[in-house]
């Protein structure tokens, strides 16, 4: 990021249209380049919402918990959170998946009527339910992200101490409709990729994906700050509270991904067991070591020692580490469907140089609107007090 809101080095723009160039030119090339595009499409709309979404929960559950620690650093998941605005286009441009003889998802083909498993689904899954969900689900979040973000901006404003109250009760709101719009977007997006399969924990498995890589961006963006001497005042008990989230959740991801496939494994149901199946085969066995190597071993011993989660070194690579590996994760759980092995090519290149180059010049160009800290909030001064 530059000091400047919203530019970034004219090498990173150089990146982001080269990639740009490489998705355009990857839908001319190679076999189904339609479906591959849209997989890769789903892998980066999944990877980006999950760090605005897990952004905007942090948001709501410092006003819900009354949390005093985290006030100072407020405005940085409030900012991150706005990458849900753009992902509106993404998502909608995302729905043409659907379209072709060839489409990404298999219950969309006029084949899937006359099947005895996909047709009585398509009672839910079906274009038009599906993009009503979608949109009902970004509006409610669009809905949230005004009242408390931009009402948190207010606030600094007119000083109003009610906001408090009012953010805590909007927040109590909020926890019950990120719950089924998360689990929405993990079965619509993710689960029905495969639609014979299901798995009712999958949800929670998507929210705690959701959790560190919102944790690890929230975490980029304070050690940016306070590397630009913007978040005076916040100290290494700041840092330690941060590290220790995501210390927390990632040992909650492994436990979540751990329980699934042994239940799966236990029970040996073919049309469950199937899932894991495709994902031992044909090069994918090693794609879940590493996976299980990045998602959980190294972030896991990396911040297991107390000084280690307020080191703003070890944090910092750390956090990239997390958001590398939850879009290793996603594309884990896209692309085996496509049954075309371990893909990495000018469509998969294309979209890793294009679109984190997209989001963190969204996410530049929030860091400079409105003031670094919440100055209207009255438990200002106690944040900055705040000693383990």
């Amino acid at each position: 990021m530059s000091d400047k809101a919203g530019r970034l080095p004219g090498w990173a723009l150089g990146i982001g249209a080269v990639g740009l160039i490489f998705m355009i030119v990857s839908l001319r090339v190679g076999k189904h380049p339609v479906e591959r595009f849209f997989a890769n499409w789903v892998v980066w709309f999944t990877s980006l919402l999950s760090v605005g979404l897990g952004a905007l929960f942090m948001v709501a559950l410092e006003h819900l918990v009354g949390a005093r620690w985290s006030v100072p650093l407020r405005r940085v998941p409030e900012r991150v959170s706005g990458l849900l605005w753009p992902l509106v286009g993404v998502a909608a441009i995302g729905l043409l998946a659907f379209a072709g003889p060839h489409p990404l998802y298999r219950w969309a083909l006029p084949s899937a009527a006359t099947d005895p498993i996909l047709g009585p689904k398509l009672i839910y899954l079906n274009v038009p339910f599906f993009a009503g969900r979608v949109a009902l689900c970004f509006v409610l979040w669009a809905l949230f992200h005004t009242w408390l973000v931009r009402g948190s901006y207010r606030q600094d404003e007119t000083r109003d101490p009610a906001f408090n109250a009012r953010a805590k009760k909007l927040s109590a709101i909020f926890m019950l409709v990120f719950a089924p719009t998360l689990s929405i977007i993990a079965f619509d997006w993710l689960m029905s990729l495969d639609p014979y399969w299901f798995s009712t924990i999958f949800g929670v498995y998507l929210f705690a994906g959701t959790m560190t890589s919102g944790l690890a961006a929230i975490t980029l963006g304070v050690l940016w700050m306070q590397g630009k001497k913007r978040l005076p005042g916040i100290g290494p008990d700041h840092l330690y509270s941060l590290g220790g989230l995501m210390f927390a959740f990632t040992c909650f991801w492994a436990y979540i991904a751990i329980s699934q496939f042994m239940l799966i494994w236990y029970a040996n149901i073919p049309e469950e067991a199937v899932w894991y199946v495709d994902r031992t085969g044909a090069g994918w066995i090693g794609w879940g070591v590493l996976l299980v190597f990045m998602q959980f071993l190294v972030p896991f011993f990396a911040l297991l020692q107390r000084d280690s989660k307020c080191d703003p070194a070890r944090l910092r690579w750390v956090s990239i580490w997390l958001l590398a590996a939850h879009v290793v994760d996603m594309y884990y759980l896209v692309m085996p469907t496509l049954e075309q092995g371990v893909l990495f090519g000018l469509a998969e290149i294309g979209f890793l140089l294009f679109f984190p180059v997209a989001a963190v010049w969204w996410v530049a160009r929030s860091m400079a609107q409105g003031a670094d800290m919440p100055t209207g909030d009255p438990n200002l001064a106690k944040g900055l007090e705040f000693h383990l």
